[in-house]
C-alpha cells in the first residue's frame, strides 16, 4: 500500500485532483466529508460539540448549524482548537478504518486541506501538493465563490503559506492551466505513484 497525503490551498483545485486520482484507481479518503460525518445528527461527535458550544449550534432539525458554529470559532483560536480536538481524532480514526478496508496494494490518497497546519506531513509515504500562485487563488475565489478580494485574501492568509506547503511536498501539481493540462500532469503523477507503490516511509524523499 502507498499512503499519499494530498493538500493544497483554498482555490488551488484540490478537489479536481482528488477526483481524477480516484478515476485512475486511487482510494480517496476525503477529510472534509469525514468531518461532516463525525458530527452528523445522532453522533457522539455532535453531542460533544453541543456540550462544548451550547445548543445554539443546532438547527431546528437537530443538525449542526455550521454558520452558527463558524461565527463562534472564526477568529477565536481557543474555540477553534476546542472544536478541532473534538473533530480531528474522530476523522483520523474513521480514515484509518477506511484505509484498513482497502486492498493491500492500493494507492490510498488522504485528501486533507489542513495537512500542513495540523502537522501531518510525516504520516504519509508521499505528500502531493496542488499549487497555484496567490493571484490565481484570489481570482478563483472571487469568480467561483462570490468572495470579495479582501475576503479571499483573508481566507488564504488563515491557511499555511504557499512556501510552507511546498516545503513538505514530494510531488507538486501545478494547476494554473486548463483541465486538459491538469489531466496530462496527473498521468505523469499517477505513473510516479505506481512506481513508488510498495515502498515504505523509510524511502520518503
Amino acid at each position: 500500500m502507498l499512503r499519499v497525503g494530498l493538500t493544497g490551498g483554498i482555490g488551488a483545485g484540490k478537489s479536481a485532483v482528488s477526483s481524477r486520482l480516484a478515476a485512475r484507481g486511487a482510494v480517496v479518503i476525503d477529510s472534509d466529508v469525514l468531518a461532516r460525518e463525525v458530527v452528523a445528527r445522532g453522533t457522539d461527535g455532535l453531542a460533544e460539540v453541543v456540550a462544548a458550544f451550547g445548543p445554539g449550534v443546532l438547527t431546528a432539525d437537530g443538525e449542526l448549524d455550521r454558520p452558527a458554529l463558524g461565527k463562534i470559532v472564526f477568529g477565536d483560536e481557543t474555540a477553534r482548537r476546542k472544536l478541532e480536538a473534538i473533530i480531528h481524532p474522530r476523522v483520523r480514526a474513521r480514515a484509518a478504518e477506511i484505509e484498513a478496508d482497502a486492498a493491500a496494494d492500493a494507492i490510498v490518497v488522504h485528501d486533507i486541506p489542513l495537512l500542513v497546519e495540523t502537522g501531518q506531513a510525516d504520516r504519509f509515504d508521499l505528500v502531493l501538493v496542488v499549487d497555484v500562485p496567490l493571484e490565481v487563488q484570489v481570482q478563483r475565489l472571487t469568480a467561483q465563490r462570490g468572495m470579495t478580494d479582501e475576503e479571499a485574501k483573508q481566507r488564504i492568509a488563515s491557511q499555511a503559506s504557499r512556501d510552507d506547503r511546498l516545503a513538505v511536498a514530494d510531488v507538486v501539481v501545478g494547476n494554473s492551466g486548463s483541465l486538459a493540462d491538469l489531466d496530462r500532469r496527473l498521468d505523469e503523477v499517477w505513473a510516479t505513484l505506481q512506481q513508488r507503490q510498495g515502498h515504505g516511509p523509510d524511502t520518503k524523499r
